[in-house]
Parts: C-alpha cells; structure tokens; sequence
C-alpha cells in the first residue's frame, strides 16, 4: 500500500465526479432558494456527498433545511448536530443517530428521504439505513419542498445560524420521490466501498442537481429544472477538484503533536492558525515508492524566527495516547522563515529567509529519499538521506506565533494561484511542479505511489 490512512470512500470508476464545493463557517457560506410555488411535502429526497472538516464543537451544523414557519411542521433541516452525530430538528423536535461522524479524510453518502408518514424521516449514510430517534413524532406536511426559504449550508431559520464547514459534491434533491440509497450510489465489486453512481430518474418540479462545476454561477442546477441557488460568500476558490471519486489530502484537526496542541484549522482544514503544530489526514508509508509535492503560503503574521516552518513529519511524531515525547530523533524535516532547516537538529542559514506571501514548495522523493524545498519557485536545500523513525511520513506545518496565518496548498487552494498542475494534470499550484513529482490526492496515490 502507498499510504498508511486510506481514505474512506476513495474508490473510483466508471462514474467521475469533478467539482465538490466548500464551505467554510467562519465566512457565513451558504447557498439559498425560494421555490415559486410549493411541491410535494410528503415525498422528497436530498442525497449529497459530505466531507467534513470543521468538527462540531457546541453548534449543530446543518446541511440542508427550509423554514416556513416556527411551527413544527414549518421547520425542518439536518446535518449533524453539536456532538457529531447525525441529526435532525424541527422548532421543538429532534432526532439523533447514535453513531458519530469524526472522519475529516472521510466522505460521506448522506441521504435523507420523507414519505409523509409517521417514521416516515429516514436517513442513510454510505448506502446503509442508520437509526435516528423521534422520528414518529412528525408526519405530514413538513417545511421542505415549500413555498419558503430552503438553504445549504447554514439553518433556513434567520435567528441561528448553525453554519456548515467542509465539502460538498454530487448535490440532489429529488420532489414528489422518496428513493433509496441505490439511485445514487453502489457498492465497489473488488473494494466493498460505498461509491456514488450516475442518478437517472426524474427530478419532479422543484428538484435540482448541484454539480458546482461553474465557477462563476456555484448554484447552478443541472437538472434542467433551472432551480439555481443564489450564492452567499462562497466565491470561485471555494470550488475544488476535492471529491468522493479523488479524494485529497487536508490537514487533520484529529492530530495531536507530542508537544502544544494542533492549530487551529477553517477553510476546509487548509488554512492554519497559530498555535503550534499540524498534520496531514494521508499518511505515506516510508518503505512505499513515489513523489509528492505541495506548497504552503504564508498569509500573515510572520516572524524571523523558528516558530514558523513547513515540510514533513513522522507518524513518531504524533501523540496516540500522551506519552510521546520529543525524544526521538530525525522525525521532522523543516524549512523555516529564517532560512534554517531541521534533519534532527536546526542548521542556520541553509536557504533564504520568507516572510508574508512567500510560498514554500516542498517535493518528497520516497525513490531516493530526499526532500527539496523551494522559495517561491526557487530550490533552496535538499535534506538526503532520510532516517524516517515509525512507519510513514505526511506533510507538516509548525506555526507557534500568535496570530500567523498560513495556507497549505495541497492542489486545490484557498488563494489565488497560478494554475501549475502535476504530471498527472492534477492539482493548482503557484509554481511548476518538478518533473516526476505529484500531488498527495487518491487518483494519483493509485498510479504513482
């Protein structure tokens, strides 16, 4: 195996899907629409794949709802609430599953359906019926597939807001139909993974299939209903290649470094904020072949100092139970803004300094065991030789100072960059990839590592 974490839901074929669309909190991003008139509201279906990325701490996040009025029968939406199950509410009323959804290197098949009957709510996640309480307490005509306000991404209800963070792709909402798992997804023949397939069927008058493949109309539907969303916060680089069918590495809130604790993450869990220390969700395995290559810009807040470095780290590196330690050596490979490197201990002056809108690229040689890292385009050093102590290796970024920004550009990026691809016509860099290098997403993990 090249990786050590293999991403759930990461096996392709046959079906490709190419755009997923993210969200971020802390930017109020959602999308909304108000249908003309009403359709049916006892027969409906919203089947979208979801990566998480910005776990639920103390707020529900919701995923799609409409509100029509405080009533229960005016209010519905779901997602997942404050303690990562799934779940869904209504002013008075709500219902959990008692699993919970913590994978952020994960997407998730997330189908909700309604019949109009009591019990009649169900919800799926990849393709299985998974339980969730209350649901006999409503039946009828609920909110959605009214005449009112409907939004993804954030509560319909104005008074909260209870924003979504991480990725959608594949976005269906069927009116009049209440389908299966089956019309949306199947079960890989030699992997056993829940994987999306083409949908077929009718959409009914309201339904709409968001696809985010129009960058600069990210609500469009493609359905040919024309039931397009209005877009709110959510701009051209919130659309990724980041998807069920390609799955890409993020950095990984779920971490714990053996000393301070993981930074804070937002935008899809690449844009980092002090303090200290964060890894990547794949996890390459030392003995595997191949070479990998992603940038790192540094927004704002930088020092001169060591506080500031990027490059790989060791699985040795991260705490599983709080008894690591810093101990073991060689487990780290930095660059730093004051242009010294770490192999097991910090040399100075080994490249250039970087400061505020530098972009750092960092090329990992698994063949040859080496790592280069560039300035804004230009090599400065290679570390040969590496001595990687545990089992695998996965990008890294130290950023210990207060109130420094930086973004982890892994092919698709939370700025403007300059469209450099991989080998593979993969990924969008700010500086050419070097040749025979790749970036860290599924697709390619299959054919080059």
């Amino acid at each position: 195996m090249p990786f050590v974490i293999l991403p759930t839901n990461s096996a392709s074929g046959g079906y490709e899907i190419t755009n997923s669309l993210r969200f971020n909190s802390g930017s109020s991003d959602y999308l909304n629409r108000t249908p003309a008139s009403a359709g049916s509201r006892t027969a409906w279906t919203w089947s979208s794949w979801v990566k998480r990325s910005e776990l639920s701490t103390g707020s529900a996040q919701v995923l799609f709802g409409a509100y029509l009025t405080g009533s229960d029968s005016g209010w519905l939406e779901f997602g997942f609430d404050s303690d990562n199950t799934a779940n869904w509410t209504v002013q008075n009323v709500g219902g959990n599953s008692t699993s919970v959804y913590r994978d952020v290197s994960a997407w998730y098949h997330y189908l909700m359906n309604y019949d109009g009957t009591a019990s009649g709510l169900k919800l799926y996640i990849n393709g299985s019926q998974v339980t969730i309480s209350n649901t006999s307490s409503i039946s009828g005509s609920l909110g959605i597939n009214s005449a009112s306000s409907h939004r993804i991404g954030r509560s319909p209800n104005t008074a909260v807001s209870r924003q979504f963070g991480g990725y959608l792709a594949d976005t269906y909402f069927i009116d009049g139909s209440t389908l299966t798992p089956s019309s949306f997804g199947e079960t890989d023949f030699d992997t056993g993974i829940w994987k999306p397939k083409a949908y077929t069927g009718t959409y009914g008058t309201n339904g709409f299939y968001l696809q985010f493949k129009n960058s600069a109309s990210l609500g469009t539907d493609s359905s040919g209903n024309g039931n397009t969303f209005t877009v709110n916060n959510l701009t051209s680089i919130d659309q990724t290649t980041d998807t069920p069918t390609n799955n890409w590495n993020t950095l990984n809130p779920l971490l714990t470094p053996t000393s301070g604790s993981a930074g804070g993450l937002s935008d899809g869990n690449l844009t980092h904020t002090a303090n200290y220390q964060n890894g990547g969700t794949f996890f390459l395995d030392k003995d595997s072949t191949g070479k990998w290559y992603w940038e790192c810009k540094v927004i704002s807040g930088a020092n001169s100092s060591l506080d500031i470095a990027f490059g790989f780290s060791s699985d040795k590196n991260i705490r599983n139970d709080g008894s690591s330690s810093w101990a073991v050596t060689n487990t780290l490979w930095l660059y730093s803004t004051d242009g010294s490197k770490y192999n097991g201990s910090w040399t100075s002056s080994a490249g250039a300094t970087f400061t505020n809108g530098d972009i750092i690229g960092m090329a990992l040689d698994l063949n040859g065991d080496t790592i280069t890292f560039y300035k804004n385009g230009v090599s400065q050093f290679t570390i040969y030789s590496l001595t990687i102590s545990g089992t695998a290796i996965t990008p890294w970024i130290q950023n210990t100072v207060t109130g420094c920004v930086v973004s982890a550009n892994f092919g698709n990026p939370t700025y403007t960059a300059n469209g450099y691809t991989d080998g593979a016509g993969k990924g969008n860099f700010s500086y050419s990839v070097p040749s025979g290098y790749f970036a860290l997403c599924t697709a390619n993990l299959s054919l080059y590592g």
